[in-house]
């Protein structure tokens, strides 16, 4: 028997369909160790030996594969073809070779798959190698550094800045991204500026007369650009001129034009692109994805759907480029395919050309094909991807563009008209690529140019008239700004964008408001204190630099320990002088900073008069009275900043979207017990449970809440169904009557079929373990897995056994309800 490890059950049960009877395929269910949590696990005296320890989900699956294992004739590591899988088999012979569970003339080998696809399988079986000690030690040095910097810098922030929870190595600059964006908000002087836009009645040839609309761009032998007027009277003095002149059309220009597709997707143009079009997190579309990736059961067969997707490479096999211009031919017509492949290069200094872009396995699968294999999501999701590598490799859409000049008689003022028209749609057939929406939009979109004009015709003018404007600032992140901005700079990689997003709302550090990023005064005190103290370790140019230099590691071009060394040298004498500084000195800087921006009116005790000062307390920064003792009013800083500084929408009840299947508008709403959604036809109300933090609380939210419970699958020993549902008390996995918590460690959006049973399996363990230190004459184990659901003698029920141990010690007894709502 030969012995294949991967990391899911998923991708599991795809390989052992492509591989024969003498193989067998088991998962670990992802790391198997990781270092202690705790200050020490990289020992910086002792050059930065790691600590390690085993997972405690791995513990079963590792002693499976270790039984396996030891009769096996081969062990073959079939892990992610990324750093992440490339440490994942490693750990894994580490601990097999220690716990010398591998006998003498066993080989081991590696192989990595782009695809689960049968022929990329038996490729790759085919083609077996050593692991990458490079991704492997560039993944060691960047889990070292993520750890120096968390375990250094949080207990700093505990201790300076009461309720602020950890600070990391690239989450911390994220975070900055987003302060300082809110910071060039808050100081933005708008500046004012006109524009002067005609409408003109046109004779054509054969038509009737057209109307023809105009913005003037040049006055008194004076290009007009975008500040040149910049005040009502000016524009008025010019408009006035303009009413008593004549016009005519001197020139009509012509010129085709042409848009080319995008480039099929890497891992953050995806997180960008679903974000925008769909309204998924980061976070979810990975884990769709991941889905897709491992393999959908089509007819009874384990199919890959998708490509590798924690890339960040354009590059597509040219196998996969031939079958997709075949199957546009077919489809579309030979006029859709361009003469040459369309070929993409990847814009950053440092991706992986050797990785391929997220595309289809199999181009002839259409989405329509698949949809009753999938949830919707995921059918929506395929569906882009496929979209994208099918336009990809499409025709140019190309335009006619016209430019007309409109010349006064006395050649005083010329107007000018610019419109495009669609002339082959090409790629456009298929895709159209969405952009984030524009901060300055001063009226330069395209102008409708009627057909049939000519030059030298008159314009007579209809109406003209003046417009003001005033610039704008830029707008906030969105999640795929930021995340286009992160990549644009250097930092992070493909798979940590979803994760930095997802700490900096659990963290409460940043929420979400109409998909737009606003830092929290907790976030905001954050990043001011270690812009003034780890001025250089939040630096977008060093962060971009510790990512190239990763990258050297992982292609064997420097020594991982050698960067952790020059790294550790500088950092350890800021963290050492950061202890020093009091306290009053960090509420300074931040008083500095934040201050500014609260109305005069607010920085005044309404009680006693004397002025108000910043302070920190267990949920951020507030204001408070600088008379106490004798006063001690206290106010949120939320509300009291000068011109609000606070978006208006979905957080003061805004419509958050339509749902899908019925068209009701849903409202986000703040009620006494906290947030929750509402239906405004059918008055339906979802609660929105705490656990979410500051997570964007938008239509996807709603919808998915809506939903529960929902089935997350069937339990692969006994078949009976398991539900996710949320509760009074958080999230749960029901299974045969019985109730199991879900612990904090899981994504409780993304929970798998194996998660679910891994959880049940936990809570049948604490309850047998509870069972019996309770001993036979104690309390009766009811079938609530890890919620507490103890019968005692005297109580009525579940609600009533399950009382608060507070109660020992005096306190009132709490009741406690089994199940909740998902309300």
């Amino acid at each position: 028997m030969k012995l294949v490890v991967v990391e899911s059950p998923a991708k599991a049960r795809s390989l052992s369909q492509y591989l024969g009877s003498s193989y067998k395929v088991v998962a670990s269910y992802g790391h198997v160790r990781d270092l202690v949590s705790k200050p020490g696990a990289v020992d910086t005296e002792h050059d930065f030996l790691l600590t390690w320890n085993i997972i405690e989900k791995a513990e079963r699956p590792l002693k499976e594969i270790e039984s396996l294992v030891k009769s096996a004739e081969e062990l073959i590591l079939a892990t992610d073809l990324d750093r992440e899988g490339e440490a994942i088999s490693w750990h894994l012979l580490q601990l097999l070779r220690e716990r010398k569970a591998i006998r003498n003339g066993v080989g081991v080998s590696r192989i990595s798959f782009n695809s689960i696809t049968k022929q990329a399988v038996l490729e790759a079986m085919n083609s077996p190698r050593e692991i990458d000690n490079g991704l492997v030690e560039a993944y060691l040095a960047r889990l070292s550094l993520d750890h120096l910097v968390g375990f250094n810098l949080s207990p700093i922030l505990w201790k300076k800045l009461p309720g602020c929870r950890s600070a990391g190595r690239v989450q911390s600059v994220a975070l900055r991204l987003v302060t300082d964006r809110e910071n060039e908000i808050l100081s933005f002087k708008p500046e004012e500026y006109w524009s002067i836009e005609g409408e003109f009645g046109v004779k054509r040839e054969k038509d009737s007369d057209a109307t023809l609309k105009a913005r003037l761009v040049a006055f008194k032998g004076d290009k007009l650009e975008k500040f040149s007027i910049r005040d009502e009277e000016t524009a008025e003095k010019i408009k006035a001129a303009l009413l008593v002149d004549q016009f005519s059309i001197t020139s009509i220009s012509k010129k085709q034009t042409k848009s080319r597709p995008s480039a099929p997707f890497t891992t953050s143009s995806l997180q960008q692109e679903v974000s925008r079009k769909l309204g998924f997190s980061p976070s979810r579309t990975m884990f769709l994805a991941q889905r897709l990736y491992e393999g959908v059961d089509i007819g009874g067969e384990a199919v890959g759907l998708i490509t590798y997707m924690r890339t960040d490479s354009v590059n597509v096999s040219p196998e996969a480029i031939a079958a997709c211009r075949g199957y546009i031919e077919n489809v579309f017509g030979p006029k859709y395919v361009p003469k040459k492949a369309h070929l993409y290069k990847s814009k950053l200094k440092n991706a992986q050309e050797a990785h391929e872009a997220i595309r289809p396995t199999d181009i002839s699968r259409t989405p329509e094909s698949i949809r009753g294999f999938v949830d919707n999501d995921q059918f929506r999701l395929y569906r882009l991807i496929w979209q994208r590598m099918v336009s990809s490799q499409m025709e140019d859409a190309l335009y006619d563009q016209v430019t007309v000049s409109i010349l006064s008689h006395t050649e005083e003022a010329e107007f000018r008209s610019t419109g495009s028209t669609l002339v082959f749609d090409g790629f456009l057939r298929v895709y159209m690529v969405s952009v984030d929406d524009s901060s300055d939009k001063d009226g330069n979109e395209d102008m409708k140019i009627p057909a049939g004009i000519c030059e030298g015709s008159l314009a007579s003018p209809i109406f003209i008239g003046a417009s003001q404007h005033f610039t704008q600032p830029l707008p906030r992140y969105s999640e795929a700004s930021l995340i286009k901005n992160l990549e644009e700079l250097g930092i992070g990689r493909p798979s940590t964008y979803a994760g930095i997003l997802q700490i900096l709302y659990d963290r409460n550090y940043v929420r979400s408001d109409q998909k737009r990023l606003i830092p929290e005064d907790k976030g905001k005190a954050v990043s001011i204190f270690l812009k003034h103290f780890f001025a250089r370790y939040v630096d977008y140019g060093f962060t971009a630099g510790m990512e190239e230099q990763l990258d050297e590691v992982s292609s064997g071009r420097k020594e991982w320990k050698e960067v952790l060394r020059d790294f550790w040298t500088d950092f350890e004498k800021a963290v050492s002088s950061s202890k020093e500084v009091p306290i009053a000195e960090v509420i300074g800087y931040i008083e500095q900073e934040m201050l500014p921006h609260v109305s005069s009116q607010a920085l005044v005790c309404e009680k006693c008069g004397a002025k108000m000062g910043l302070r920190m307390g267990k949920f951020g920064p507030f204001l408070a009275c600088t008379g106490y003792p004798e006063c001690s009013n206290a106010k949120p800083l939320q509300g009291a900043r000068a011109g609000g500084g606070e978006s208006e929408g979905a957080s003061s009840g805004g419509v958050v979207g339509k749902d899908e299947e019925d068209g009701q508008e849903i409202a986000l709403k703040v009620g006494p017990y906290g947030p929750y959604f509402e239906w405004k036809n059918s008055l339906k109300r979802v609660s929105i449970p705490r656990i979410f933090g500051g997570r964007p609380k938008d239509l996807s939210m709603a919808m998915w809440l809506k939903s529960l419970p929902v089935l997350i699958g069937k339990h692969s020993l006994t078949g009976d169904p398991m539900f996710l549902g949320i509760g009074r008390f958080g999230p749960y996995i029901k299974y045969s009557g019985s109730f199991f918590s879900v612990g904090a460690r899981y994504e409780v959006t993304n929970i798998s079929p194996e998660d679910a049973e891994e959880i049940i399996e936990a809570g049948k363990k604490k309850a047998e373990k509870k069972a019996k230190s309770n001993g036979s004459g104690g309390p009766e184990e009811g079938k609530l897995g890890e919620i507490s659901y103890v019968k005692r003698p005297g109580k009525r029920g579940a609600a009533g056994a399950a009382a608060s141990s507070a109660s020992r010690s005096g306190k009132k007894r709490v009741r406690r309800n089994a199940i909740g709502s998902s309300n």
